[in-house]
């Protein structure tokens, strides 16, 4: 860690055991923006990355938003993700039944001394 640095420290709660895992049913995806373009075949892929490009850009979207417009979007969300266009953030999970809560808070390294700047009158 050097001084002038920005950090993100997530941490996560639990009721359960404490060991936090990615579920295997995914509602939430962002698009990758570092990748480039990508020749997409499936039109129904590509209509759904035109709403996405239009409506999120490159924030985080989940499934539900884009269902009116987009009915059957799951075999194109498939296919963007294996082309490497979207990258899913499937939900943390401990044990069944417990709840998981995670907590962010962005620090920034001064030359003596530590700044949280996301810190807010709710913390």
């Amino acid at each position: 860690m050097d001084e002038g640095e920005l950090f993100a420290i997530e941490t996560f709660g639990s009721t359960g055991k404490g060991r936090v895992f990615e579920a295997p049913d995914c509602s939430h995806y962002m698009k990758d923006f570092d990748m480039g373009f990508v020749a997409l075949r499936n039109p129904k892929a590509k209509a759904l990355l035109s709403t996405i490009n239009k409506k999120f850009g490159t924030l985080a979207w989940c499934r539900r938003w884009i269902e009116d417009e987009h009915p059957r979007h799951v075999a194109s969300i498939r296919d963007l993700c294996q082309s490497g266009i979207l990258k899913a953030y499937p939900p943390l999970n401990d044990i069944s039944g417990c709840y998981v809560a995670q907590y962010e808070h962005t620090i920034f390294l001064h030359p003596s001394r530590k700044e949280v700047i996301s810190r807010g009158d709710d913390y």
